[in-house]
């Protein structure tokens, strides 16, 4: 009798636990797919097609273009249309994380590995994505010095968190991108020409809108009735006029 609230509590401990699992599992899940990417133009269509087949290989894919031209919903899209879709989809910015901090990003780091770290270990994003797919957004921006640790993980398919001995085998299919011209970097002595070679198995570039146009019409209506639906307000309409300012700019 007197056990009953100690099981009544181990009981609700685990349901925590299970539901915060599976709302972690729900935000590794894609966001978006080929639907999502807005466009019919014969540029837009070939992107797609390009995309498409790039999902069904398992090599790694650098994604590039001018930012905001859609790297990360392509990444998104890749990945869902896999055979590694119903695993985790994975994201990481390399461009706003402290230099000094990538490498327990993505690696993840044991115990006590150095001064000041939590008494408990942490996952990197490698260990999250397994079986998965690990999105690096902005690979230009990354450190010499973890670039080569990237590049073991890319030759090996292993990697050991920071502060441990032990090797853990990664299962992680690779999509990068980059606003910056990498090889151009290469030549500056900023990227590891072998890391460059490593990521540029299946290359897909991305145009900007001014080179697809025939696009900007429905991308209008598209954002259009988003702001309709975040705001509640009335749906609008841009007069031709408008649509015509716009091409121009």
């Amino acid at each position: 009798q007197s056990l009953k609230p100690l099981f009544a509590r181990f009981e609700a401990m685990q349901r925590d636990v299970m539901m915060a699992q599976k709302r972690l599992a729900e935000e590794r899940r894609p966001k978006y797919t080929f639907s999502n990417f807005i466009g019919s133009s014969p540029v837009c269509m070939e992107l797609k097609r390009q995309a498409r087949r790039a999902a069904q290989r398992e090599a790694t894919v650098l994604l590039l273009g001018e930012t905001g031209t859609g790297k990360e919903l392509l990444a998104h899209a890749i990945h869902a249309a896999s055979l590694r879709g119903n695993k985790p989809f994975v994201d990481i910015n390399v461009a706003a994380i402290l230099d000094n901090l990538l490498e327990t990003e993505f690696f993840g780091v044991v115990p006590g590995a150095y001064t000041g770290a939590d008494r408990n270990a942490r996952d990197g994003k490698f260990k999250l994505a397994e079986g998965g797919t690990l999105f690096l957004d902005e690979i230009g921006e990354m450190p010499l010095i973890l670039q080569s640790k990237l590049l073991r993980v890319l030759q090996e398919q292993e990697f050991e968190p920071v502060g441990s001995n032990r090797v853990i085998k990664a299962n992680v299919r690779i999509i990068a991108a980059t606003s910056v011209n990498l090889q151009r970097r290469v030549a500056e002595g900023l990227f590891r020409d072998d890391l460059f070679y490593r990521l540029n198995v299946l290359s897909i570039r991305m145009p900007p809108l001014r080179e697809r146009l025939g696009d900007l019409e429905i991308l209008c209506e598209h954002i259009l009735e988003q702001i309709g639906q975040r705001t509640g307000l009335a749906h609008r309409e841009l007069t031709p006029d408008a649509i015509e300012r716009l091409r121009r700019c």
